[in-house]
Protein backbone atom coordinates (compact mmCIF):
# COMPACT_ATOMS: atom_id res chain seq x y z
CA UNK A 1 0.00 0.00 0.00
CA UNK A 2 1.37 3.47 -1.01
CA UNK A 3 1.84 6.02 1.49
CA UNK A 4 -0.98 8.68 1.88
CA UNK A 5 -0.02 12.30 -0.14
CA UNK A 6 -0.67 15.41 1.48
CA UNK A 7 -3.41 16.17 -0.71
CA UNK A 8 -4.93 12.18 0.30
CA UNK A 9 -5.31 13.82 3.82
CA UNK A 10 -7.19 16.72 2.84
CA UNK A 11 -10.83 16.26 4.28
CA UNK A 12 -13.36 15.39 1.51
CA UNK A 13 -15.18 19.05 3.27
CA UNK A 14 -14.96 21.03 5.63
CA UNK A 15 -18.15 23.30 6.32
CA UNK A 16 -16.92 26.13 9.23
CA UNK A 17 -19.36 28.14 11.01
CA UNK A 18 -21.91 28.29 7.39
CA UNK A 19 -24.95 30.24 7.57
CA UNK A 20 -27.39 30.85 5.17
CA UNK A 21 -29.67 33.61 5.09
CA UNK A 22 -33.09 34.62 2.83
CA UNK A 23 -35.72 36.85 3.55
CA UNK A 24 -37.37 34.49 6.28
CA UNK A 25 -37.27 35.55 10.11
CA UNK A 26 -35.11 32.79 11.05
CA UNK A 27 -31.87 31.62 8.64
CA UNK A 28 -32.08 28.69 6.93
CA UNK A 29 -28.58 27.70 8.70
CA UNK A 30 -27.29 29.34 11.60
CA UNK A 31 -24.04 28.11 12.08
CA UNK A 32 -23.04 24.75 11.19
CA UNK A 33 -19.94 23.46 11.45
CA UNK A 34 -18.70 19.64 10.41
CA UNK A 35 -15.84 17.35 8.53
CA UNK A 36 -16.08 14.58 6.59
CA UNK A 37 -12.78 13.06 6.08
CA UNK A 38 -11.81 10.80 3.08
CA UNK A 39 -13.34 7.17 3.37
CA UNK A 40 -15.92 8.24 5.79
CA UNK A 41 -19.82 8.18 5.62
CA UNK A 42 -20.77 11.45 7.69
CA UNK A 43 -24.82 10.94 8.15
CA UNK A 44 -26.52 14.54 8.39
CA UNK A 45 -30.08 13.83 10.19
CA UNK A 46 -32.62 16.25 11.36
CA UNK A 47 -36.23 16.91 10.18
CA UNK A 48 -37.60 18.95 7.46
CA UNK A 49 -36.82 22.40 7.38
CA UNK A 50 -33.37 21.61 9.56
CA UNK A 51 -31.25 22.90 6.71
CA UNK A 52 -29.55 19.64 5.61
CA UNK A 53 -30.11 19.85 1.77
CA UNK A 54 -29.37 23.70 2.12
CA UNK A 55 -25.77 22.42 3.67
CA UNK A 56 -25.26 19.80 0.82
CA UNK A 57 -26.49 22.02 -1.80
CA UNK A 58 -23.78 24.88 -0.23
CA UNK A 59 -21.15 22.01 -0.66
CA UNK A 60 -21.62 22.04 -4.46
CA UNK A 61 -22.03 25.41 -5.51
CA UNK A 62 -25.81 25.26 -5.73
CA UNK A 63 -27.53 27.53 -3.31
CA UNK A 64 -30.76 30.05 -4.91
CA UNK A 65 -29.48 33.45 -5.89
CA UNK A 66 -31.76 34.63 -2.97
CA UNK A 67 -29.14 32.66 -0.50
CA UNK A 68 -26.76 35.02 1.25
CA UNK A 69 -24.14 32.66 2.79
CA UNK A 70 -21.23 33.55 5.02
CA UNK A 71 -18.79 31.24 6.56
CA UNK A 72 -16.42 29.03 4.65
CA UNK A 73 -17.35 25.53 2.76
CA UNK A 74 -14.02 24.09 1.36
CA UNK A 75 -13.88 20.63 -0.85
CA UNK A 76 -10.52 18.96 -0.80
CA UNK A 77 -9.06 21.91 0.13
CA UNK A 78 -10.85 24.26 -2.26
CA UNK A 79 -13.06 27.07 -1.10
CA UNK A 80 -16.38 26.76 -3.14
CA UNK A 81 -18.84 29.26 -1.04
CA UNK A 82 -19.27 32.53 -3.17
CA UNK A 83 -17.34 31.57 -5.74
CA UNK A 84 -17.99 32.23 -9.43
CA UNK A 85 -19.62 30.01 -11.34
CA UNK A 86 -16.75 29.14 -14.02
CA UNK A 87 -14.79 27.94 -10.80
CA UNK A 88 -17.50 26.02 -9.53
CA UNK A 89 -17.77 24.12 -12.69
CA UNK A 90 -14.66 22.44 -12.62
CA UNK A 91 -14.93 21.56 -9.15
CA UNK A 92 -18.37 19.79 -9.90
CA UNK A 93 -18.63 16.74 -10.98
CA UNK A 94 -14.88 16.25 -10.48
CA UNK A 95 -14.20 16.89 -6.99
CA UNK A 96 -17.75 16.88 -6.08
CA UNK A 97 -20.94 15.21 -6.83
CA UNK A 98 -24.48 14.78 -5.83
CA UNK A 99 -26.42 11.32 -5.70
CA UNK A 100 -30.25 12.90 -5.67
CA UNK A 101 -32.98 11.03 -4.36
CA UNK A 102 -35.52 10.61 -6.99
CA UNK A 103 -33.85 8.54 -10.17
CA UNK A 104 -36.73 9.14 -12.14
CA UNK A 105 -36.33 13.26 -12.40
CA UNK A 106 -32.51 13.13 -12.32
CA UNK A 107 -31.94 11.16 -15.70
CA UNK A 108 -33.31 12.10 -18.82
CA UNK A 109 -36.13 9.91 -19.87
CA UNK A 110 -35.17 10.66 -23.71
CA UNK A 111 -31.58 9.80 -23.93
CA UNK A 112 -29.94 6.30 -23.18
CA UNK A 113 -28.03 5.94 -19.94
CA UNK A 114 -24.70 5.65 -21.98
CA UNK A 115 -25.03 9.10 -23.57
CA UNK A 116 -25.93 10.88 -19.87
CA UNK A 117 -22.86 8.90 -18.69
CA UNK A 118 -20.77 10.33 -22.14
CA UNK A 119 -22.06 13.70 -20.91
CA UNK A 120 -20.59 13.82 -17.66
CA UNK A 121 -17.24 12.38 -18.97
CA UNK A 122 -16.91 14.91 -21.68
CA UNK A 123 -18.12 18.39 -19.54
CA UNK A 124 -14.66 17.83 -17.97
CA UNK A 125 -12.16 17.03 -20.66
CA UNK A 126 -11.97 15.88 -24.47
CA UNK A 127 -12.63 12.31 -24.42
CA UNK A 128 -13.33 10.51 -27.65
CA UNK A 129 -16.41 8.43 -28.22
CA UNK A 130 -14.95 5.22 -28.39
CA UNK A 131 -13.26 5.80 -24.56
CA UNK A 132 -15.93 7.58 -23.41
CA UNK A 133 -18.32 4.55 -24.05
CA UNK A 134 -16.02 2.28 -22.67
CA UNK A 135 -15.57 4.51 -19.51
CA UNK A 136 -19.42 4.23 -19.26
CA UNK A 137 -19.40 0.36 -19.49
CA UNK A 138 -16.80 0.37 -16.90
CA UNK A 139 -18.91 2.90 -14.24
CA UNK A 140 -22.21 0.41 -14.92
CA UNK A 141 -19.88 -2.28 -14.01
CA UNK A 142 -18.52 -0.79 -10.70
CA UNK A 143 -21.80 -0.10 -9.54
CA UNK A 144 -22.81 -3.59 -10.40
CA UNK A 145 -25.69 -3.14 -12.80
CA UNK A 146 -26.11 -6.56 -14.57
CA UNK A 147 -24.98 -6.72 -18.42
CA UNK A 148 -23.40 -3.51 -18.39
CA UNK A 149 -21.88 -3.66 -21.92
CA UNK A 150 -25.58 -3.91 -23.08
CA UNK A 151 -27.52 -1.96 -20.64
CA UNK A 152 -25.65 0.87 -21.74
CA UNK A 153 -28.01 1.22 -24.45
CA UNK A 154 -30.81 1.03 -22.24
CA UNK A 155 -33.57 4.18 -21.53
CA UNK A 156 -34.22 4.98 -17.80
CA UNK A 157 -37.56 3.76 -18.42
CA UNK A 158 -36.28 -0.03 -19.42
CA UNK A 159 -34.52 -0.17 -15.57
CA UNK A 160 -36.24 -0.86 -12.52
CA UNK A 161 -35.95 1.63 -9.22
CA UNK A 162 -32.88 0.17 -8.01
CA UNK A 163 -30.58 -0.20 -11.18
CA UNK A 164 -31.87 3.84 -12.62
CA UNK A 165 -30.31 4.54 -8.37
CA UNK A 166 -27.05 2.94 -9.61
CA UNK A 167 -27.17 5.20 -12.76
CA UNK A 168 -27.53 8.11 -10.72
CA UNK A 169 -24.96 6.67 -8.49
CA UNK A 170 -22.47 5.97 -11.60
CA UNK A 171 -22.81 9.54 -12.67
CA UNK A 172 -21.34 11.01 -9.67
CA UNK A 173 -18.61 8.69 -9.61
CA UNK A 174 -17.82 9.61 -13.22
CA UNK A 175 -15.07 11.88 -12.91
CA UNK A 176 -13.76 10.38 -9.21
CA UNK A 177 -14.99 12.97 -7.18
CA UNK A 178 -13.36 12.96 -3.87
CA UNK A 179 -16.99 13.79 -1.91
CA UNK A 180 -20.23 12.25 -2.65
CA UNK A 181 -23.18 14.02 -1.58
CA UNK A 182 -25.92 11.45 -0.95
CA UNK A 183 -29.40 13.41 -0.44
CA UNK A 184 -31.97 10.90 0.67
CA UNK A 185 -30.57 8.44 -1.75
CA UNK A 186 -32.87 5.53 -0.49
CA UNK A 187 -36.04 7.04 0.30
CA UNK A 188 -38.33 6.11 -2.58
CA UNK A 189 -36.94 2.62 -2.27
CA UNK A 190 -38.32 -0.87 -0.98
CA UNK A 191 -36.28 -2.57 1.94
CA UNK A 192 -34.65 -5.01 -0.79
CA UNK A 193 -33.33 -2.61 -3.21
CA UNK A 194 -32.68 -0.22 -0.19
CA UNK A 195 -30.78 -3.22 1.23
CA UNK A 196 -28.09 -3.28 -2.31
CA UNK A 197 -28.21 0.12 -2.59
CA UNK A 198 -26.66 0.23 1.19
CA UNK A 199 -24.22 -2.88 0.64
CA UNK A 200 -23.17 -0.79 -2.64
CA UNK A 201 -22.27 3.09 -1.24
CA UNK A 202 -20.16 1.31 0.99
CA UNK A 203 -17.97 -0.88 -1.05
CA UNK A 204 -17.97 2.16 -3.30
CA UNK A 205 -16.70 3.94 -0.34
CA UNK A 206 -13.88 1.12 0.31
CA UNK A 207 -12.74 0.90 -3.16
CA UNK A 208 -12.52 5.42 -4.34
CA UNK A 209 -11.96 5.95 -0.32
CA UNK A 210 -14.28 9.06 -1.23
CA UNK A 211 -16.19 10.80 1.54
CA UNK A 212 -19.98 10.51 1.59
CA UNK A 213 -22.08 13.19 3.32
CA UNK A 214 -25.06 10.86 3.86
CA UNK A 215 -28.73 13.43 4.61
CA UNK A 216 -31.46 10.94 5.62
CA UNK A 217 -34.13 10.58 8.00
CA UNK A 218 -34.08 7.11 8.30
CA UNK A 219 -32.22 6.17 11.45
CA UNK A 220 -32.22 2.48 10.70
CA UNK A 221 -29.58 3.70 7.26
CA UNK A 222 -27.97 5.62 9.42
CA UNK A 223 -27.23 2.68 11.83
CA UNK A 224 -26.43 0.39 9.04
CA UNK A 225 -23.64 2.21 7.30
CA UNK A 226 -22.51 5.81 8.83
CA UNK A 227 -19.14 6.19 11.11
CA UNK A 228 -20.23 9.44 12.73
CA UNK A 229 -23.20 11.31 12.45
CA UNK A 230 -24.06 14.87 12.84
CA UNK A 231 -27.60 15.94 14.48
CA UNK A 232 -29.10 19.51 13.14
CA UNK A 233 -32.62 21.23 14.03
CA UNK A 234 -33.76 24.79 12.81
CA UNK A 235 -30.30 25.15 10.97
CA UNK A 236 -28.25 24.41 14.07
CA UNK A 237 -25.86 21.71 15.22
CA UNK A 238 -27.40 20.12 18.69
CA UNK A 239 -25.22 17.07 18.43
CA UNK A 240 -22.42 15.13 16.53
CA UNK A 241 -20.39 12.30 17.59
CA UNK A 242 -19.51 8.97 16.80
CA UNK A 243 -22.32 6.53 15.28
CA UNK A 244 -22.21 4.33 18.13
CA UNK A 245 -22.34 6.86 20.74
CA UNK A 246 -25.22 8.85 19.50
CA UNK A 247 -27.32 5.98 19.31
CA UNK A 248 -26.00 4.55 22.63
CA UNK A 249 -25.65 7.66 24.47
CA UNK A 250 -27.78 10.35 23.19
CA UNK A 251 -27.23 13.77 25.15
CA UNK A 252 -29.46 15.77 23.96
CA UNK A 253 -33.33 15.86 24.16
CA UNK A 254 -33.83 16.28 20.66
CA UNK A 255 -31.48 13.50 19.55
CA UNK A 256 -33.27 11.20 21.83
CA UNK A 257 -36.80 12.47 20.50
CA UNK A 258 -36.05 10.94 16.82
CA UNK A 259 -34.41 7.93 18.19
CA UNK A 260 -37.80 7.53 19.70
CA UNK A 261 -39.98 8.11 16.93
CA UNK A 262 -38.40 5.59 14.57
CA UNK A 263 -40.49 2.47 14.58
CA UNK A 264 -39.25 -1.05 15.00
CA UNK A 265 -40.04 -4.21 14.32
CA UNK A 266 -40.76 -6.65 17.39
CA UNK A 267 -38.58 -9.13 17.88
CA UNK A 268 -39.97 -12.39 16.75
CA UNK A 269 -40.54 -14.08 20.28
CA UNK A 270 -42.14 -11.65 21.38
CA UNK A 271 -45.91 -13.45 21.40
CA UNK A 272 -47.95 -10.66 22.02
CA UNK A 273 -50.73 -9.42 19.48
CA UNK A 274 -51.80 -6.36 19.66
CA UNK A 275 -52.83 -5.51 16.77
CA UNK A 276 -55.09 -8.88 15.91
CA UNK A 277 -58.76 -7.47 15.62
CA UNK A 278 -61.17 -8.69 18.30
CA UNK A 279 -63.70 -11.77 17.46
CA UNK A 280 -66.90 -10.84 17.36
CA UNK A 281 -68.39 -14.52 17.45
CA UNK A 282 -70.04 -13.68 13.98
CA UNK A 283 -68.25 -11.95 11.37
CA UNK A 284 -69.56 -9.07 9.46
CA UNK A 285 -70.03 -8.94 5.66
CA UNK A 286 -66.82 -7.45 4.59
CA UNK A 287 -66.46 -4.00 3.37
CA UNK A 288 -64.16 -5.49 0.42
CA UNK A 289 -63.87 -8.74 -0.87
CA UNK A 290 -61.36 -9.26 -4.10
CA UNK A 291 -61.90 -12.87 -5.36
CA UNK A 292 -59.29 -14.46 -7.65
CA UNK A 293 -58.56 -11.14 -9.50
CA UNK A 294 -56.15 -10.77 -12.29
CA UNK A 295 -55.32 -7.56 -13.75
CA UNK A 296 -53.24 -7.19 -17.00
CA UNK A 297 -51.72 -3.68 -18.52
CA UNK A 298 -52.08 -3.41 -22.38
CA UNK A 299 -48.23 -3.13 -24.00
CA UNK A 300 -47.94 0.39 -25.42
CA UNK A 301 -44.80 1.52 -27.42
CA UNK A 302 -43.81 -1.96 -28.50
CA UNK A 303 -43.74 -2.89 -24.97
CA UNK A 304 -45.45 -6.25 -24.52
CA UNK A 305 -48.54 -6.28 -22.16
CA UNK A 306 -47.70 -6.88 -18.16
CA UNK A 307 -49.70 -9.17 -15.31
CA UNK A 308 -49.84 -6.79 -12.74
CA UNK A 309 -51.96 -9.35 -10.35
CA UNK A 310 -52.32 -12.70 -10.77
CA UNK A 311 -55.45 -14.75 -8.95
CA UNK A 312 -55.24 -12.64 -6.13
CA UNK A 313 -57.83 -12.79 -3.07
CA UNK A 314 -57.77 -10.81 0.08
CA UNK A 315 -61.12 -9.52 2.12
CA UNK A 316 -61.25 -6.29 4.52
CA UNK A 317 -63.25 -6.32 7.20
CA UNK A 318 -65.60 -3.19 9.04
CA UNK A 319 -63.17 -1.59 10.95
CA UNK A 320 -59.85 -3.46 9.82
CA UNK A 321 -56.75 -2.32 8.82
CA UNK A 322 -55.53 -4.58 6.00
CA UNK A 323 -51.48 -4.18 5.45
CA UNK A 324 -50.10 -4.48 1.96
CA UNK A 325 -46.21 -5.15 1.34
CA UNK A 326 -43.69 -6.09 -1.26
CA UNK A 327 -41.27 -5.19 -3.47
CA UNK A 328 -41.53 -2.13 -6.41
CA UNK A 329 -43.31 -3.56 -9.09
CA UNK A 330 -45.13 -6.53 -6.64
CA UNK A 331 -48.45 -5.10 -7.82
CA UNK A 332 -49.50 -3.10 -4.56
CA UNK A 333 -50.16 -0.08 -5.77
CA UNK A 334 -52.20 -1.85 -8.74
CA UNK A 335 -54.30 -3.46 -6.47
CA UNK A 336 -55.19 -0.44 -4.42
CA UNK A 337 -56.37 1.29 -7.82
CA UNK A 338 -58.16 -2.15 -8.75
CA UNK A 339 -60.36 -1.83 -5.58
CA UNK A 340 -60.96 2.10 -6.40
CA UNK A 341 -62.72 0.65 -9.19
CA UNK A 342 -60.15 2.84 -11.31
CA UNK A 343 -58.78 0.05 -13.30
CA UNK A 344 -60.56 -2.72 -15.29
CA UNK A 345 -60.06 -6.86 -14.18
CA UNK A 346 -59.45 -9.48 -16.96
CA UNK A 347 -60.18 -11.92 -14.32
CA UNK A 348 -62.54 -11.99 -11.04
CA UNK A 349 -64.05 -9.89 -9.05
CA UNK A 350 -64.19 -7.28 -6.23
CA UNK A 351 -67.75 -7.00 -4.04
CA UNK A 352 -67.52 -3.91 -1.87
CA UNK A 353 -70.32 -4.10 0.24
CA UNK A 354 -71.67 -7.09 -1.65
CA UNK A 355 -71.65 -5.37 -4.90
CA UNK A 356 -69.69 -5.90 -7.64
CA UNK A 357 -68.38 -2.92 -8.65
CA UNK A 358 -68.24 -4.34 -12.24
CA UNK A 359 -71.48 -5.44 -12.71
CA UNK A 360 -73.63 -2.71 -11.02
CA UNK A 361 -75.69 0.24 -12.69
CA UNK A 362 -73.25 3.40 -13.27
CA UNK A 363 -75.43 5.21 -10.65
CA UNK A 364 -74.87 2.78 -7.81
CA UNK A 365 -71.32 1.87 -8.82
CA UNK A 366 -71.37 6.11 -8.25
CA UNK A 367 -72.89 5.50 -4.75
CA UNK A 368 -70.46 3.05 -3.88
CA UNK A 369 -67.39 5.37 -4.62
CA UNK A 370 -68.58 8.03 -1.59
CA UNK A 371 -67.79 4.92 0.65
CA UNK A 372 -64.17 4.87 -0.82
CA UNK A 373 -61.40 7.33 -0.31
CA UNK A 374 -57.77 7.27 -1.34
CA UNK A 375 -54.73 9.09 0.58
CA UNK A 376 -51.94 9.87 -1.75
CA UNK A 377 -47.96 9.42 -0.84
CA UNK A 378 -47.30 13.01 -1.69
CA UNK A 379 -50.16 15.71 -0.90
CA UNK A 380 -48.01 18.31 -2.35
CA UNK A 381 -48.78 16.84 -5.88
CA UNK A 382 -52.83 16.00 -4.87
CA UNK A 383 -53.28 18.91 -3.17
CA UNK A 384 -54.80 22.17 -5.68
CA UNK A 385 -52.22 24.79 -5.39
CA UNK A 386 -55.07 27.42 -5.63
CA UNK A 387 -57.25 25.66 -3.34
CA UNK A 388 -57.65 26.83 0.70
CA UNK A 389 -57.42 24.11 3.12
CA UNK A 390 -61.11 24.38 3.25
CA UNK A 391 -61.50 24.17 -0.32
CA UNK A 392 -59.83 21.16 -0.46
CA UNK A 393 -61.41 19.73 2.41
CA UNK A 394 -64.87 20.64 1.16
CA UNK A 395 -64.65 19.88 -2.91
CA UNK A 396 -65.39 16.20 -2.30
CA UNK A 397 -68.58 17.34 -0.27
CA UNK A 398 -69.32 19.58 -3.45
CA UNK A 399 -68.92 17.06 -5.96
CA UNK A 400 -70.59 14.28 -4.34
CA UNK A 401 -73.28 17.22 -3.51
CA UNK A 402 -73.56 15.83 0.18
CA UNK A 403 -75.10 18.48 2.84
CA UNK A 404 -75.91 22.08 2.62
CA UNK A 405 -72.98 25.06 2.36
CA UNK A 406 -73.52 25.30 6.14
CA UNK A 407 -73.32 21.43 6.55
CA UNK A 408 -70.24 21.53 4.20
CA UNK A 409 -68.52 24.47 6.57
CA UNK A 410 -69.54 22.47 9.81
CA UNK A 411 -67.61 19.54 8.63
CA UNK A 412 -64.58 21.58 7.27
CA UNK A 413 -64.82 22.69 11.51
CA UNK A 414 -64.53 18.92 12.29
CA UNK A 415 -62.19 17.50 10.51
CA UNK A 416 -60.13 20.14 11.30
CA UNK A 417 -59.97 19.34 14.99
CA UNK A 418 -60.32 15.50 14.28
CA UNK A 419 -56.42 15.70 12.42
CA UNK A 420 -55.47 18.32 14.85
CA UNK A 421 -55.15 21.48 13.21
CA UNK A 422 -56.25 25.01 14.28
CA UNK A 423 -59.42 26.37 12.69
CA UNK A 424 -57.14 29.01 11.23
CA UNK A 425 -55.65 27.00 9.16
CA UNK A 426 -58.64 26.83 6.44
CA UNK A 427 -57.30 29.95 5.14
CA UNK A 428 -54.33 28.65 4.19
CA UNK A 429 -52.77 27.62 1.17
CA UNK A 430 -50.59 24.20 0.35
CA UNK A 431 -47.41 26.04 0.31
CA UNK A 432 -47.96 27.89 3.76
CA UNK A 433 -48.11 24.37 5.28
CA UNK A 434 -44.93 21.59 6.24
CA UNK A 435 -45.07 18.24 5.29
CA UNK A 436 -47.09 16.99 7.83
CA UNK A 437 -49.47 19.45 8.04
CA UNK A 438 -50.25 18.84 4.45
CA UNK A 439 -50.63 15.19 5.29
CA UNK A 440 -53.05 15.78 7.63
CA UNK A 441 -55.30 17.89 5.03
CA UNK A 442 -55.09 15.06 2.80
CA UNK A 443 -56.34 13.01 5.35
CA UNK A 444 -59.02 15.51 6.27
CA UNK A 445 -60.06 15.59 2.75
CA UNK A 446 -60.46 11.79 2.45
CA UNK A 447 -62.28 11.78 5.32
CA UNK A 448 -64.69 14.14 4.69
CA UNK A 449 -67.63 11.93 2.46
CA UNK A 450 -67.34 9.67 6.27
CA UNK A 451 -66.04 7.00 3.69
CA UNK A 452 -66.51 3.21 4.42
CA UNK A 453 -63.03 2.21 2.99
CA UNK A 454 -59.81 4.76 2.93
CA UNK A 455 -57.01 3.46 0.74
CA UNK A 456 -53.70 4.90 1.75
CA UNK A 457 -50.52 4.18 -0.85
CA UNK A 458 -47.65 5.08 1.02
CA UNK A 459 -48.55 8.10 2.90
CA UNK A 460 -45.86 8.30 5.43
CA UNK A 461 -42.77 7.49 3.16
CA UNK A 462 -41.97 11.02 2.21
CA UNK A 463 -41.88 12.17 6.07
CA UNK A 464 -39.33 12.62 8.79
CA UNK A 465 -39.30 10.04 10.95
CA UNK A 466 -40.57 12.97 13.77
CA UNK A 467 -43.97 14.00 11.74
CA UNK A 468 -44.13 10.38 10.75
CA UNK A 469 -44.57 8.99 13.98
CA UNK A 470 -47.23 11.87 14.22
CA UNK A 471 -49.12 11.35 11.52
CA UNK A 472 -48.94 7.50 12.26
CA UNK A 473 -50.19 7.71 15.63
CA UNK A 474 -53.14 10.26 14.06
CA UNK A 475 -54.10 7.74 11.37
CA UNK A 476 -54.68 5.13 14.50
CA UNK A 477 -56.33 7.86 16.27
CA UNK A 478 -58.87 8.62 13.00
CA UNK A 479 -59.51 4.94 12.45
CA UNK A 480 -60.97 4.48 16.03
CA UNK A 481 -62.98 7.59 15.74
CA UNK A 482 -64.75 7.09 12.78
CA UNK A 483 -64.52 3.52 11.92
CA UNK A 484 -63.25 3.19 8.77
CA UNK A 485 -61.77 0.08 7.44
CA UNK A 486 -58.40 0.84 5.87
CA UNK A 487 -56.00 -0.60 3.00
CA UNK A 488 -52.56 0.39 3.77
CA UNK A 489 -50.06 0.32 1.33
CA UNK A 490 -46.06 0.77 2.05
CA UNK A 491 -42.76 -1.02 1.74
CA UNK A 492 -42.07 -0.08 5.40
CA UNK A 493 -42.53 -2.99 6.85
CA UNK A 494 -42.17 -1.88 10.54
CA UNK A 495 -44.84 1.00 10.05
CA UNK A 496 -47.08 -1.60 9.08
CA UNK A 497 -46.83 -3.94 11.88
CA UNK A 498 -47.31 -0.75 14.18
CA UNK A 499 -50.38 0.62 11.91
CA UNK A 500 -52.18 -3.13 10.98
CA UNK A 501 -54.26 -5.68 12.04
CA UNK A 502 -53.38 -8.06 9.37
CA UNK A 503 -50.95 -8.42 6.41
CA UNK A 504 -50.56 -9.73 2.78
CA UNK A 505 -47.48 -10.26 1.25
CA UNK A 506 -47.34 -9.57 -2.34
CA UNK A 507 -44.30 -10.64 -4.91
CA UNK A 508 -44.45 -10.31 -8.67
CA UNK A 509 -48.58 -10.30 -8.68
CA UNK A 510 -49.20 -13.33 -6.17
CA UNK A 511 -49.19 -13.11 -2.58
CA UNK A 512 -47.29 -14.85 -0.89
CA UNK A 513 -47.78 -15.05 2.82
CA UNK A 514 -50.65 -13.83 4.88
CA UNK A 515 -51.73 -13.61 8.04
CA UNK A 516 -51.60 -11.19 11.34
CA UNK A 517 -49.18 -8.38 11.06
CA UNK A 518 -46.96 -9.38 14.27
CA UNK A 519 -46.63 -13.57 12.62
CA UNK A 520 -46.11 -12.54 9.70
CA UNK A 521 -43.35 -9.26 10.21
CA UNK A 522 -41.24 -11.20 13.08
CA UNK A 523 -42.27 -15.10 12.24
CA UNK A 524 -42.33 -15.17 8.25
CA UNK A 525 -43.07 -18.45 6.81
CA UNK A 526 -42.17 -17.61 3.12
CA UNK A 527 -38.65 -17.30 2.49
CA UNK A 528 -39.75 -14.00 0.00
CA UNK A 529 -41.10 -12.52 3.51
CA UNK A 530 -37.81 -13.58 5.83
CA UNK A 531 -35.74 -11.73 2.75
CA UNK A 532 -38.03 -8.45 3.36
CA UNK A 533 -37.57 -8.87 7.40
CA UNK A 534 -34.24 -9.39 7.25
CA UNK A 535 -33.79 -6.46 4.59
CA UNK A 536 -34.93 -3.92 7.09
CA UNK A 537 -32.05 -1.84 8.86
CA UNK A 538 -32.71 -1.72 12.44
CA UNK A 539 -31.79 1.61 14.12
CA UNK A 540 -28.58 0.16 16.29
CA UNK A 541 -25.32 0.35 14.83
CA UNK A 542 -24.44 -2.83 17.19
CA UNK A 543 -27.66 -4.81 16.25
CA UNK A 544 -27.40 -3.65 12.44
CA UNK A 545 -23.94 -4.34 11.82
CA UNK A 546 -24.23 -8.03 13.29
CA UNK A 547 -26.74 -9.05 11.25
CA UNK A 548 -24.78 -7.46 8.01
CA UNK A 549 -22.20 -9.31 9.14
CA UNK A 550 -24.30 -12.49 9.43
CA UNK A 551 -25.74 -11.72 6.26
CA UNK A 552 -22.12 -11.67 4.10
CA UNK A 553 -21.24 -14.55 5.93
CA UNK A 554 -23.94 -17.04 4.61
Amino acid sequence: MSTPTAQDTTPALVVDDLHVDFDYPRPAVGGISLKVERGEILALVGESGSGKSVTARAAIGLLPETARATGSVRVDGVEVLNQPERLLNTIRGDRVAMIFQEPQTALNPVQTVGWQLRQALRSHGRVSRALARERAVELLALVEIPDPGQRVDYYPHQLSGGQKQRVVIALALANDPVLLLADEPTTALDVSVQREILDLLVRLRDRTDAGILLITHNLGVVADIADRVVVVQLGEVVESGDVYEIFARPQQPYTRQLLAAVPRLPEADDHGDDNAPAEDGESAQPVVAVESITVRHPGRFGAKPHTALTGVSLHVDPGEVLGVVGESGSGKTTLGRAVGGLIPLQEGRILLEGDDIAAISKARLRTLRRRVAFVPQDPTASLDPRFTVAESIREPLEIQDIGSRQDRAARVTELLSAVQLPRSFATRLPHELSGGQRQRVALARALSADPHLLIADEPTSALDVSVQARVLDLFQHLQREFGFAAIFISHDLAVVEHVADRVVVLRDGRIVESGTARSVLTAPEDPYTEQLVAAVPYPDPVVQRARRDSTLAV
